[in-house]
């Protein structure tokens, strides 16, 4: 049975320590108006993605919102909540238990499940900056990487957020004011990192059959990908993301396609490096090269990465984001993303990770 997506909606970022339950709210209500002939009797699944230790806010969000599902339930896989949760949701639809599913992702800023407590490997370093600066010292041995390079993913992303009313800081910086900002590790600046911030995004899925009563534009979820290799970090390659890589391989044989037939897409740029490594490991880019991809997007002003300004320039709240991101593809592929909109855009690709990707999605849409 084919998926589709027939509504969406993201609430603006802030840095406001926003209840979780008004972010879910509001991303909630704003999906309704923004979708036609859709009733809270439709729904048949309430499915919550955060990462916020708060109980029972599938059945709390319902009862809040008027509406009474067979299906209400949380989704917490650290940064790759959203998408996982638009998984289940999909999984839900095509086995026939629903047709009309709900996926609501919020986060509150500074929202500690950022830190891994259970991986004891990473000793006194807990916080992802750290995998990242690891990350950015790998690459930078085996491919000469510079902080050049990673200072345009940086500029490329905020320059992008500037046409996205959502984003929570829409500044432009030159690769000057980048390279020039605090250096938090060896590796890595300030302006090299996303930002934890407070957001919600929504995203209505339906049933193929029944798409047309609440769009007259579906989109359909075409490929899925999904590996986790660890919840360890040491188990990973440092140049290399392989549960990308295998979720990738995943979602083009399902949906038939090759990385180079992606118009665009929404990739998880926790830190600069993050990019540049996805981008090789979908191969958009060979090995060590997509620094000079970055650049030449940049110098073009291409918005096929990251058209709403990435994790960099967006902000991440971590429930929501997955959830941004499949709507900004959404609504890419449907032609309506104005400023930011990638012209022709037929397939869209979106790559959601969390934990120094122990964890990754990637999902391949089509219009």
């Amino acid at each position: 049975m084919s998926v589709a997506i027939a509504g969406y909606s993201t609430t603006k970022f802030t840095l406001d320590q926003t209840p979780i339950e008004e972010l879910l709210v509001s991303a909630t209500k704003e999906l309704f108006q923004n979708t036609k002939n859709l009733s809270q009797k439709d729904i048949d699944a309430v499915l919550v993605s955060t990462n916020n230790n708060k109980k029972y806010l599938a059945p709390i969000l319902s009862e809040i919102t008027g509406i009474a599902p067979k299906i209400a339930q949380s989704i917490e896989n650290m940064c790759n909540s959203g998408a996982n949760s638009i998984v289940s949701g999909y999984s839900y639809i095509a086995s026939g238990m629903a047709d009309v599913v709900l996926v609501v992702g919020a986060e509150q800023a500074e929202n500690s499940a950022q830190v891994l407590d259970w991986d004891m490997s990473r000793g006194e370093f807990t916080h992802p900056i750290f995998w990242g600066t690891m990350f950015a010292k790998a690459h930078k041995r085996e491919f000469g990487t510079t902080d050049e390079e990673l200072a345009h993913v940086s500029a490329l992303n905020h320059k992008n957020a500037q046409d996205n009313p959502a984003a929570y800081n829409p500044k432009t910086y030159t690769i000057e004011d980048i390279m020039d900002s605090k250096r938090l590790t060896e590796d890595l600046r300030l302006l090299d990192c996303s930002r934890s911030c407070s957001g919600s995004s929504a995203v209505l899925l339906v049933s193929e059959e029944i798409a047309k009563k609440y769009t007259d534009s579906p989109v359909f979820i075409s490929g899925i990908g999904q590996k986790t290799t660890s919840a360890s970090f040491t188990k990973n390659e440092l140049t290399r993301l392989e549960s990308t890589i295998d979720a990738a391989s995943q979602a083009y044989s399902m949906a038939g396609i090759k990385a180079n037939q992606v118009d665009v897409a929404e990739i998880h740029d926790a830190f600069s490096i993050c990019e540049l490594m996805i981008l090789e490991d979908l191969g958009f880019a060979s090995k060590g090269k997509a620094g000079k991809l970055v650049l030449e997007l940049y110098k073009n002003g291409s918005k096929k990465i990251n058209p709403r300004g990435g994790l960099i320039g967006a902000g991440h709240p971590l429930g929501a984001t997955g959830i941004a991101q499949i709507a900004e593809i959404t609504s890419q592929l449907q032609g309506t993303a104005k400023k930011r909109q990638v012209e022709n855009a037929r397939i869209g690709l979106v790559q959601n990770m969390s934990a120094a990707a122990t964890s990754s999605t990637v999902l391949v849409m089509k219009n």
